[in-house]
């Protein structure tokens, strides 16, 4: 076993901005598609408009569909900004007790 002593800080907060922008991608997609089902169900007079706050298809639609884009580039950047507090507190574990073992 070879321990890990310390991890690049920019390129693990990249990855860790690249994992939240998959899981932004996956929640802005089931989050849009919730919106799209609920506008449809308002306009073809399945659900009440009164109930539901909102006349049919209109700005919910739209802010359905810009959480495609705006959950992915939010969740990108908490990623990015936790991957770097994650390496710099990992890289201080380390050299107190010596880092994790990794079978490489």
């Amino acid at each position: 076993m070879k321990p890990l002593k310390r991890l690049k800080l920019y390129p693990f907060a990249c990855f860790q901005a690249f994992l939240g922008l998959l899981i932004g991608l996956l929640c802005g997609i089931l989050y849009a598609f919730g919106g799209l089902l609920i506008d449809i169900g308002v306009s073809l007079s399945l659900l009440s408009p009164e109930a539901m706050s909102t006349p049919g298809l209109s700005l919910g639609t739209l802010l359905a569909f810009g959480a495609l884009l705006g959950m992915p580039l939010i969740f990108a950047g908490i990623g990015f900004l936790l991957g770097a507090i994650g390496a710099v507190l990992y890289n201080l574990y380390a050299i107190w007790f010596g880092g994790l073992k990794i079978d490489f």
